[in-house]
């Protein structure tokens, strides 16, 4: 693997997560809005209760890492496609049922 090809895919893929990731944020927090009719909370703030918190990390993380797995794939995939091999430090496998 070439150091430029490594630069060139953190430089990509970091961009792209770093978009998706705030994007998912907002989403986020749009869908707390229209489930709950509140604004998301401040999970630090002590006047919060525990389990408001707890529920917060929790759906943050869910979008977060689901937005983050859908868009490392696609980069991925774009990768492939654009320079005809899989993104640097990542194997092809293939599994059998």
């Amino acid at each position: 693997m070439s150091v430029t090809r490594n630069i060139m895919w953190n430089a990509y893929s970091g961009l792209i997560a770093a978009g998706s990731t705030i994007a998912a944020h907002k989403v986020v927090d749009g869908l707390w809005r229209a489930v709950t009719g509140d604004e998301p909370p401040d999970p630090n703030d002590p006047a919060t209760p525990l389990t408001e918190a707890m529920l917060w990390a929790v759906a943050g993380g869910l979008g977060i890492a689901l937005s983050q797995l859908v868009v490392n794939r696609f980069a991925a995939n774009r990768w492939e496609k654009f320079t005809g091999h899989l993104p640097p430090n990542m194997r092809n496998v293939h599994v059998s049922l």
